[in-house]
């Protein structure tokens, strides 16, 4: 007998990755609920179900998968308490939301008129994702601090600053921690009043984790007195940002710092393997399905130095569109805001990420090193390599 699985429509590939182990229902990630999960065996999602005892008490569900590094949205007792098993896909997405931070930054540094080299950025966090945010903020020439008293408990040779430190030090502050509220290292409001009044004047805060983790009422406060300024893709009050905080954030976006399709294709494809296992070897998907072709895959810059860098990133990834729709979507009536936003991730457009561009272009020299260095790769010059 065929299974029955549960999907959110916004995991790309749903169809062609676990039909063939079943019959595959596609739904809204928020929507889902008690009644449509009364006949289903497998249960697969993004960060906006909260699975817990209540959604599955009374279904047959055994494996439950989300195609997203962060869990903080699965009651993982509530799992093993039924005997279901779980998947999650750690690190999907890690090089989307480095990516996301580097298009920010760049994308800012004219505006608020910053030269990041030289300059520190304090990461908070330094798993998956805080690891390769780390790699390119270093590849940029930023200073980079770390900060993740759990990873240093667990690896005594990691080298982890108090977050003291970041508060003093850093010209930019970024996040990457699941929202934990309770035990030895709870991160709800790990960005609280106290250490966002600590923070270095000017200082540029990101949060594309989770919401919760900044506490969006201060963050506000401090980016309106223009003590700080802010980048934000996740927000405590979603999916309805609260529109005071969206006036003074220098960029905002809903929840899409990983939505490359290479990121959710990975996500897809490595729930749909831990499936395969639990299920002793079950049939695998087509070959090739999660070969996508690139749009426009050469960029061909014109611009010398950092601008011709800033040109390349965002041509693959033009972060101030993600702006643009988010704050035009939120200018609906307030009963409708929260629908304006999940329409926003669920009909996301196509991004991709930067190893899948080719860079040339008469002015290609100097930013040859850096180029590299974020991911793209180079089109071979006339007569000899890159």
């Amino acid at each position: 007998m065929k299974l029955r699985i549960v999907v959110d429509e916004n995991i790309p590939l749903a169809r062609e990755a676990f039909g063939v182990f079943g019959e595959v229902t596609l739904a809204p990630g928020r929507k889902i609920d008690a009644r449509m999960l009364a006949s289903a065996d497998v249960l697969i999602v993004r960060s906006v179900t909260r699975v817990h005892e209540q959604l599955l008490a009374d279904s047959p569900v055994r494996f439950v998968g989300t195609a997203t590094i962060g869990t903080d949205h699965v009651e993982r007792a509530a799992l093993e308490r039924r005997g279901i098993a779980f998947a999650s896909a750690p690190g999907c997405n890690a090089r989307s939301v480095a990516e996301y931070v580097v298009a920010a930054l760049l994308e800012l540094e004219p505006e608020l008129q910053r030269d990041w080299r030289g300059r520190t950025i304090g990461i908070v966090g330094v798993g998956n994702v805080g690891s390769r945010v780390a790699q390119l903020a270093a590849a940029l020439g930023l200073r980079v601090l770390a900060c993740d008293p759990p990873r240093a408990a667990s690896e005594p040779g990691f080298a982890s600053v108090p977050l003291a430190q970041i508060l003093a030090e850093a010209d930019v502050v970024t996040v990457h921690v699941p929202l934990v509220r309770g035990g030895a290292h709870p991160t709800h409001h790990l960005l609280g009043a106290a250490e966002i009044a600590r923070l270095r004047p000017g200082v540029l805060v990101f949060n594309s984790s989770r919401g919760g983790v900044v506490d969006d009422v201060a963050l506000q406060a401090a980016c309106a007195a223009g003590r700080a300024y802010a980048v934000l893709d996740v927000w405590e009050t979603e999916p309805d940002p609260d529109a005071a905080l969206l006036d003074v954030v220098r960029l905002a976006t809903p929840h899409i710092a990983g939505y490359s399709l290479d990121g959710k294709i990975a996500g897809t494809r490595m729930i749909a393997e831990s499936l395969q296992r639990f299920l002793g070897g079950a049939p695998s998907p087509a070959a090739g399905i999660y070969e996508t072709a690139v749009a426009e895959p050469r960029i061909g810059i014109a611009q010398p130095g950092r601008d011709g860098v800033r040109a390349a990133v965002r041509h693959a990834y033009a972060i101030r569109a993600d702006d643009a729709r988010l704050r035009a979507a939120l200018e609906r009536p307030s009963g409708t805001r929260g629908e304006a936003f999940d329409h926003l991730r669920r009909d996301y457009p196509v991004r991709r990420e930067f190893a899948s561009y080719t860079v040339g272009g008469a002015v290609l020299g100097d930013q040859r090193d850096l180029l590299r260095a974020l991911g793209f790769r180079l089109e071979e010059a006339a007569g000899g390599g890159t």
